[in-house]
């Protein structure tokens, strides 16, 4: 993979949240599913792909598959198909321009892992862990608390070995106002008995939530933690980042990056968090992807506030090469679009915007991740 710059004189992006991409053709209903959030079919007389990142779609891909922009969906899936999964996945991920890409693989189904994804895009693949999906696995082969607890700092300090970053669900799980203060050993023991005594898989217990991340904390690795929107599985208002406050501030000593995912449309809190805490850093994420047309005045409200070193590209792509695309090209054009206004209106020097745009796109990601200056 090559270093240098593209047209758009960025580098390489740095795709920092993303995840793996399905190796089968989907269904026209599993593909237009994977264009939202929702985890139901859409409303009766109506498609996903009458939404901004439906319509993103059929303006960044159908030219990268031999088609014209904004093509009809059944002409965009035909053609699709016709290509197959494998060829589909490696143009529309080659010609997104991502140099490195920090997979979660915490995520269920025939997906493509780090290394398989950035393989077809031409670039480098590393893991991101899901704390989660990390105590549930652990939680399976315990036999009792007691075993669970050390198990799980073990693999909280084995996956620090290979991973670039840890995950974090709680807002999905619980929400986001974690205890200030981790809890003690006998209350993670207290809570651990009756998690595993209770035959759940899924992990909601708020102590169990906030001792995990206590233990990733540790590490020094980059924590992730989903904030704003997602699926239906989330209560919105739980996951506005200023609900971790208390969070913030009883780590900030630490050392430990804390890298807020997605925001919208609590983007500008965020922003406010990072603008304050040395340690925090915020995250464009699946929102320019789902504000499509919109995502130059998304953009420039994040920039608001937020120290344009700690302002972060992903796609948070899931499931579809597509939205890799997408997540490239509607931040290309959106901070073009912004920082061109800036600097047209003598607000800004080019060379500032230059330098701005390089580290949105991949600088900030590669010193908070210790990627250095290669792939």
């Amino acid at each position: 993979m090559t270093s240098a710059a593209g047209p758009d004189g960025l580098p390489p992006l740095v795709d920092h949240h993303c995840h793996g991409v399905l190796r089968h053709q989907p269904d026209a209903d599993g593909f237009a599913g994977l264009l939202t959030e929702s985890d139901r079919p859409a409303a009766p007389g109506t498609s996903y792909f009458d939404t901004q990142a439906g319509f993103a779609v059929r303006r960044w891909c159908p030219p990268v598959l031999g088609l014209p922009p904004h093509c009809p969906p059944a002409d965009y899936l035909a053609r699709r198909a016709e290509l197959g999964p494998d060829e589909a996945r490696r143009r529309l991920l080659t010609a997104a321009g991502i140099g490195t890409y920090l997979v979660d693989t915490g995520l269920p189904g025939d997906l493509t892992g780090p290394a398989e994804t950035a393989a077809s895009g031409g670039g480098t693949g590393h893991e991101v862990v899901r704390l989660e999906h990390l105590a549930e696995r652990t939680a399976r082969q315990a036999a009792d608390a007691e075993e669970f607890t050390g198990a799980l700092a073990r693999a909280v300090r084995d996956a620090a070995t290979h991973a670039v970053a840890f995950k974090t669900v709680a807002a999905y799980r619980h929400g986001l106002a974690l205890a200030a203060r981790p809890p003690d050993r006998d209350a993670v023991h207290t809570a651990a008995r009756a998690w595993l005594a209770s035959g759940q898989d899924r992990l909601t217990d708020p102590v169990l939530l906030r001792h995990l991340t206590e233990l990733a904390v540790a590490t020094g690795l980059p924590l992730q933690i989903h904030t704003g929107f997602g699926d239906p599985d989330l209560r919105l208002h739980h996951a506005d980042p200023a609900l971790l406050t208390d969070f913030v501030r009883a780590t900030a000593d630490t050392g430990t990056p804390l890298v807020l995912l997605h925001c919208y449309p609590y983007h500008r809190q965020a922003a406010y968090l990072a603008a304050v805490y040395p340690h925090v850093y915020a995250d464009v994420g699946l929102t320019l992807g789902h504000t499509g047309a919109q995502a130059a005045a998304v953009l420039a409200e994040f920039l608001e506030l937020t120290p344009f070193g700690k302002l972060l590209f992903s796609t948070d792509a899931y499931g579809l090469p597509e939205l890799y695309t997408v997540g490239s090209a509607v931040f290309r054009t959106a901070l073009r679009t912004v920082l061109g206004g800036w600097t047209h209106s003598g607000a800004w020097s080019y060379e500032d915007a230059a330098r701005v745009a390089a580290l949105i796109a991949a600088g900030n990601a590669r010193r908070v991740y210790g990627l250095g200056d290669g792939v």
